[in-house]
């Protein structure tokens, strides 16, 4: 028999997927990767965008905007067929019921950002997210899929029952993209003025990341270390404002250039002061590279092959830095790294949200 599965897709839609954009794409992938039996169909708002073309699945468009979407599945799951047999929103935006009458209903819980960082928050933002706790709160019908063990006895003990919770791997591995050969990231790089080795950073610049932090803890690490090079920055404009200082700003790079820097670097950084997850510093490593990466950084705890800092201290990434740049980059220890998150498959993913869905 085939299971009908509604999946929201409304995060490729925003201008920013980000992290939650990566996962709706793995999900997916992952889900056609896995039963041929699985009808797995796209809900969104009205237009669409590449991103969704390029799922491989058919999408249902309803005829409201994002926002208007957003506000509606709080109380109605516009577009969601009756014979669905699954409704999994990706993220709090929903929807949140709908299909058939023995149908199940999940959402991923993401993170808590808006509580642990609320100055990285615009009070809309705070809002929209705490109504939406409260939501899950109450409506006990609903499974809610985590990526983070940790996040997971945070939401229980906030009130939500464990029986509700089940956990998902994420997915790192990428087969649609290659990476650039290390020709195009020199060319790339001595564009702005790099050559030779460099530390890299992934990821959004806004304050939350800490990238001003990392800009003068590297500053520091360099004065010891010049073999670290230049700290090469790669990502797009977040909310807040961000001094890069004496970084290479790169901005938003192409996925096949962005997987040749992690490849290529020297040292790859991520210290944000609060994470939900953190796929950055699980790309370096599937990738082969050393990683710096903050100690509240979820996707890489128990990791031996990571080098753990105290992301509100510069002297802890500074010396996190000189720390993993003493660590072999041969290639017995580059495959140590990637056999490290090996697990953390698309395929994988989409098994862990079976077993959430049986």
């Amino acid at each position: 028999m085939t299971r009908r599965i509604i999946v929201s897709v409304d995060q490729l839609y925003r201008p920013q997927p980000g992290g939650i954009g990566s996962y709706v794409r793995g999900l997916v992938e992952g889900l056609l990767s896995v039963d041929e039996k699985l009808d797995v169909i796209g809900v969104g708002p009205h237009s669409r965008p590449e991103a969704v073309r390029q799922l491989g699945i058919p999408v249902r468009s309803t005829p409201l905007s994002l926002r208007l979407l957003t506000q509606v599945w709080a109380r109605y799951p516009f577009g969601v067929p009756s014979d669905a047999n699954v409704v999994h929103a990706t993220s709090v935006a929903g929807p949140f019921g709908g299909g058939t009458r023995r149908a199940v209903h999940t959402v991923t819980m993401h993170d808590l950002l808006w509580r642990d960082e609320p100055e990285s928050s615009t009070p809309n933002g705070i809002r929209f997210h705490e109504s939406r706790l409260q939501f899950l709160l109450r409506t006990e019908h609903l499974r809610i899929i985590t990526t983070s063990p940790r996040l997971g006895v945070r939401l229980f003990q906030i009130g939500i029952d464990p029986d509700r919770i089940r956990f998902a791997r994420l997915g790192v591995d990428d087969a649609a993209v290659a990476a650039a050969d290390s020709e195009r990231v020199r060319h790339e790089l001595a564009l702005h003025g790099v050559a030779g080795p460099f530390t890299f950073y992934a990821g959004t610049r806004e304050p939350r990341k800490n990238v001003e932090r990392l800009v003068r803890a590297h500053r520091l690490a360099r004065n010891i270390s010049p073999e670290l090079g230049p700290l090469v920055l790669a990502g797009p404009i977040g909310w807040g404002q961000v001094d890069t200082g004496d970084a290479v700003v790169l901005g938003l790079v192409d996925r096949s250039l962005l997987l040749g820097l992690y490849r290529d670097t020297t040292v790859n950084a991520y210290v944000p002061r609060a994470e939900g997850w953190g796929l950055p510093p699980v790309e370096a490593l599937h990738a082969g590279s050393r990683v710096v990466a903050s100690s509240n950084c979820p996707s890489v705890d128990g990791n031996p092959e990571v080098t753990l800092v105290d992301p509100l201290q510069d002297d802890s990434i500074a010396e996190g830095l000189l720390r993993a740049l003493e660590q072999g980059d041969d290639a017995t220890s580059r495959e140590r790294r990637r056999a490290s998150v090996a697990d953390m498959t698309w395929h994988n993913c989409a098994i862990d949200h079976l077993k959430a869905w049986l």
